[in-house]
This record gives structure tokens, C-alpha cells and sequence, in this order.
């Protein structure tokens, strides 16, 4: 094993009959403390059942195949059946022939409100919009399922993407933040740019990355971890190419990609031959320049 794979372990609630996912739900309720415990344990429970239990994609996923995932819903005011809070959403990918789980995608939502009674039923549909809390975590468990779907083949995950932007599109009147393109200075990091980034040419060379980095890097590192982390520095004028074509105002794809790949290109690097690491150090710094301390470790 190359010496930058560190085994990273995980521990999941029991689960019900599962689909895609081994999603892991937790409600943090520390500022709405005195408030109805049943209510707030009930909806974990719903939203456990929503995300692990339900049929998201039309393949078929072994036990171990499924998506290690981490949603946490931060409750932050409850009022009657009104909560307001912010939602951080995690997934990763095994890295084959080792023990290693590499994250894929890290965010935290802002802009979460919704209603709910206990008891009842949490409703969803593919073709309207039903419930801004449903919806929200449908929209996450399709860009999980579209990045990791895009890391096994190039472009894979376009399915996933286009029904995360199909739940944009029946959102846009509900009322609700974090579904529309101009909502404000944070506007790139919402939801609305998530979907189209995602599914924008001016982007393709991120989901290019994507692919590259996971299959045909990562994945080798463990046999071949000269020639994959040589493969990974050229991979990474992917990201330039993009980052020089400056597709502004809305950045949010790179910048979702630097927040969880930084750390890990550290490690990746910090081993490589000089040449390598200058030029590897030189693009960083260029495409990512919130975090040049961090490439000053390389």
C-alpha cells in the first residue's frame, strides 16, 4: 500500500432493507434544547428510511457496493411544525485494492427550512414539488449518486445530475431558498448552480477530472502509485483549463472540488520528485490560491 492510503473506518446504524446507499442521517438539536425529543427523533428516523429505503437509480447494488454517505441536519429554530436549520451532506468512494475511502463531496446548505408533523408520511415525487425537505434530499442523493456514477465512467453521472436539476426546475416557485439562480451575494453556493455546473460544457473538463482522477488514478495507486500519481499531475490541467477559461460569476464546481481534494493532493504530492512536485505545486497555487498554505506542504 502506498504510504499516503490511510485506512479510514466508519460506524452506520442498523439498516433497513437498503438500495443504493449506506447512509448515515443525524439531527443535531442543541439549539432548540426543551423542545418535543419525539418529534425530532421521529423525523431522523423518517429521513433514515427516506434516503437508505428508497429505489433511486434502476441498477442493481450489492451490499458492499453501496454509498457510504453522511448527512447532518442542524436544527437551529423550531416553531410548532416550522424548522430552520443547515444540512451538511458527505460522500465517499473506496479506493480499490485498499482500505481507503476518499471523500467525493463535502457541502453544507445554508438554506434549509421545511415543515413537518410527526407521524406523518415524508412525500416525494419526481415530477412535482412536494416538500422542501424531500426535495433537498433528493437533490444531494443525486449529485452523490452523479459524481460517483462519474468516477467509474466519464460522464456517467449525467442522469443523476439532470433529475438533481428537474427537482431545481419544480422548486422554482415554491418560495423556498436555495433553488433560484440570483438569490443573493452566496447565490453560487446554492443549489440552483450546483445542478448547473454540473451539467454545464463550460465545466466538462471537471467531470473529466473526475473520471480520471478516481478510475484511472486512485484506483491504480495501490499497484502502480509512481505511474498513477505522475497520470494525477498531468490530470490536474484539467482543472487549469477551466480555471483560465474563468466561467464567472459562478465558480461553485471548482470550488466544491478544491474544498475536498486539497488535503489528499497534499499527501499524494508531498513524496513526488522535485520536478514533478514544482510543477504540481505551480498549477495548486494557480487554480486554488484559498488554499496555497496548504500546497506549501507539498
Amino acid at each position: 500500500m502506498s504510504g499516503w492510503l490511510l485506512a479510514a473506518t466508519a460506524t452506520f446504524p442498523a439498516l433497513l432493507p437498503a438500495q443504493e446507499l449506506r447512509c448515515n442521517i443525524q439531527l443535531v438539536t442543541t439549539q432548540i434544547q426543551g423542545s418535543n425529543k419525539s418529534v425530532t427523533d421521529a423525523l431522523q428516523t423518517a429521513l433514515f428510511e427516506f434516503v437508505n429505503s428508497r429505489i433511486w437509480t434502476n441498477n442493481t447494488f450489492a451490499p458492499e457496493e453501496r454509498i457510504e454517505c453522511n448527512m447532518m441536519l442542524n436544527i437551529k429554530s423550531m416553531t410548532g411544525n416550522s424548522f430552520t436549520g443547515s444540512l451538511q451532506v458527505q460522500s465517499r468512494r473506496p479506493v480499490y485494492h485498499s482500505t481507503y475511502s476518499t471523500t467525493m463531496f463535502n457541502f453544507q446548505d445554508e438554506n434549509v427550512k421545511f415543515n413537518y408533523v410527526e407521524g406523518e408520511p415524508l412525500e416525494y415525487s419526481e415530477t412535482s414539488f412536494q416538500s422542501n425537505l424531500t426535495s433537498i434530499i433528493a437533490f444531494y442523493v443525486y449529485i452523490m449518486l452523479g459524481i460517483d456514477y462519474d468516477s467509474f465512467s466519464l460522464n456517467g453521472g449525467t442522469p443523476y445530475f439532470r433529475k438533481a436539476e428537474n427537482i431545481v426546475i419544480n422548486a422554482q416557485q415554491s418560495g423556498e431558498k436555495g433553488w433560484r439562480a440570483n438569490e443573493g451575494s452566496s447565490s453560487s453556493r446554492n443549489r440552483y448552480w450546483i445542478a448547473q455546473n454540473f451539467l454545464d460544457d463550460r465545466y466538462r473538463n471537471v467531470r473529466e477530472f473526475i473520471y480520471k482522477y478516481y478510475r484511472q488514478g486512485l484506483d491504480r495507486m495501490n499497484a502502480k502509485p509512481n505511474d498513477a500519481r505522475r497520470d494525477i499531475a498531468e490530470y490536474l490541467q484539467l482543472l487549469q483549463e477551466v480555471y483560465r477559461r474563468k466561467p464567472d460569476p459562478y465558480m461553485s464546481l471548482l470550488q466544491i472540488t478544491f474544498e475536498v481534494k486539497a488535503n489528499e493532493w497534499v499527501e499524494i504530492f508531498s513524496n513526488s520528485p522535485a520536478e514533478e512536485k514544482s510543477r504540481v505545486v505551480k498549477i495548486l497555487k494557480e487554480i486554488d490560491p484559498s488554499n496555497i498554505s496548504k500546497y506549501d506542504n507539498i
